[in-house]
């Protein structure tokens, strides 16, 4: 065996097709289950239909491909951001609202999506006439470190929420993971993920701790229900923006992509050219019923764990998400998942996400015993951690709420721009550039 087929160290494999199609085929399913836990939650907090959440996340993440001249392992799955917008739009009762259910009022918030999408094209287009420099000197590892370090904690208590459901579940989980991933040779080694889903969700049903109520009762195939978005300006006023705070979750998962993959993806294929294919794949999925599309920080962590680099294995999942999204059936098996299995997962998932800001923040030699380097990374954790309910106002008679990560970018942004003593230029160092990460 060639010394290219078992290379699975710190420069990970590139061309997966060195280890041939059927573990390619398992590498894409792996993907595809670290994305289901939160893509298949979001439809079942806000009312949208699972089916079409499925394949919007299928479509979408191959029309991201394309734009990012398919050289950008990253998987479009749910994004919560939205959820406070569903919520605000479930809560109007006035005009147009007044006489409507909460499902009736759903298209109008994803007309609100639908705009939010193309405010992604406003920022690509800006990157590409003023340059990615002019841009990312507003985004220095200061800000960015915290901020992936951020992300993670604020995901922490929902893994232990999951777990809560059921602890000995969650730790079988988990443990397959870590067992897999540290003691684990060739393949076992890079599919923890898959293999602790399936262990587990085995248990669960020799333990008696799986429901087949929906499963049994729902057709094997059947098209997803399209639903296409309406528009209202209370509905877009709400939504759109909140496009503020996933474009900037963009940036940060695509630089933490590139981080953990040793490429610089901000500058090729470049960030205009993902934020666009992001953004559209977001506008397509509202149009028809989906919600928002976001880079996932799950897949990203799987990277991370397989160290199997290439784009291919993750249209591999897309396609899969796709052809799964054709059966009401198999849409009630996810439904039957344990929640504490989730939980368990997330556990290695969304720790990985706190534990790459730390090395970043290593890597890039962040100084801080510079005070205005602490000073802006201790805004950004308190912000992030202190509001958690967010910040309400109201523009135009419609409240919109900025979520305490949202604030947590802007204020470290807006500290990094004012304070004097800017010691990172954006281009000067290749580690540092692909080392900028963080993501809401």
């Amino acid at each position: 065996m060639s010394k290219e087929k078992v290379q699975i160290g710190s420069e990970g494999i590139r061309d997966a097709r060195t280890l041939g199609i059927p573990k390619m085929l398992i590498l894409g399913l792996q993907h595809m289950f670290a994305m289901f836990g939160a893509t298949v939650l979001v439809p079942i907090i806000t009312g949208l239909s699972v089916q079409v959440t499925l394949i919007c996340a299928g479509l979408g993440t191959l029309l991201f491909h394309v734009f990012a001249k398919f050289k950008v392992p990253a998987f479009l799955g749910s994004s919560f951001a939205f959820l406070g917008g569903f919520t605000a739009v479930k809560a109007l009762d006035t005009g147009i609202y007044a006489e409507l259910t909460e499902l009736e009022k759903l298209p109008y918030a994803c007309g609100g999506i639908v705009i939010a999408g193309f405010i992604y094209l406003i920022l690509a287009l800006f990157i590409k006439l003023v340059g990615i420099k002019r841009v990312m000197r507003f985004l220095p590892p200061v800000v960015t470190g915290p901020m992936i370090i951020l992300i993670g904690l604020t995901l922490a208590p929902s893994a232990i929420t999951n777990a809560s459901e059921n602890w000995p579940l969650a730790l079988v989980a988990l443990g397959i993971i870590v067992v897999c991933n540290i003691w684990g040779k060739g393949m076992i080694k890079i599919l923890p993920i898959l293999l602790g889903v399936v262990v587990s969700y085995i248990v669960a049903l020799i333990t008696g701790n799986v429901d087949f109520s929906e499963v049994s009762s729902a057709d094997l195939i059947g098209l997803p229900p399209f639903q296409i978005a309406k528009f209202d300006i209370s509905a877009i006023l709400v939504m759109a923006p909140i496009a503020l705070a996933t474009m900037m979750e963009h940036i940060g998962d695509i630089s933490a992509i590139s981080a953990t993959t040793g490429e610089n993806y901000i500058e090729d294929p470049g960030l205009h050219r993902t934020l666009t294919g992001d953004g559209l794949a977001t506008s397509l999925a509202a149009l028809f019923g989906g919600p928002a599309n976001t880079t996932y920080g799950e897949n990203t962590g799987v990277l991370a764990l397989s160290k199997v680099y290439d784009p291919r294995v993750i249209r591999i999942a897309a396609v899969f998400a796709i052809i799964l999204s054709l059966s009401p059936k198999f849409a009630a098996i996810i439904h039957s998942i344990p929640t504490a299995i989730i939980g368990g997962i997330s556990f290695i998932l969304y720790g990985m996400i706190s534990a790459v800001g730390v090395r970043n923040v290593v890597e890039n030699r962040v100084d801080f015993t510079n005070t205005r380097n602490l000073i802006i990374a201790a805004v950004i954790l308190v912000s992030g951690l202190g509001f958690s309910s967010g910040v309400t106002f109201t523009i135009a008679g419609t409240s919109i709420t900025l979520t305490g990560l949202a604030i947590a970018a802007l204020s470290g942004i807006l500290l990094n721009a004012i304070l004097p003593g800017k010691d990172y230029t954006f281009g000067s160092d290749l580690q540092g550039d692909t080392s900028v990460n963080f993501e809401i």
